[in-house]
């Protein structure tokens, strides 16, 4: 099964659960605005996904823009600015076992579907 780290109010997030629904792939839902990841979570996704905090940060996003752009921090601060801010964090995240991939573009999908 999949699980899906998903925010609802991205319409890349929603597109990706409609996509694999209709293809009949079951997932799980993990809301990470209602249901935020806890360090330890945070980290072994991190480590499935082999990036960094800072890499799965949403650069365009206005809060990081406004509030984090200009700032060099460290792993660590970055990984806390993320467990405060999840909306910051790139969406939707696909997990299947030990890997995980940031689920754009839709046709990249097709590797956890498989």
């Amino acid at each position: 099964m999949i699980k899906v780290l998903h925010n609802n109010s991205c319409s890349k997030s929603r597109a990706i659960l409609e996509h694999l629904d209709e293809n009949n792939v079951p997932f799980e839902i993990i809301d990470i605005i209602a249901n935020p990841l806890t360090e330890a979570e945070l980290k072994v996704v991190l480590k499935k996904l082999q990036k960094t905090a800072f890499e799965i940060i949403r650069k365009n996003d206005a809060l990081f823009k406004n509030n984090f752009a200009q700032q060099e921090r460290t792993d660590e601060e970055w990984l806390q600015i993320l467990l405060e801010n999840p909306s910051l964090m790139e969406r939707p995240i696909l997990i299947k076992g030990e890997v995980a991939m940031i689920g754009r573009p839709i046709e990249n999908v097709k590797f956890f579907m498989d």
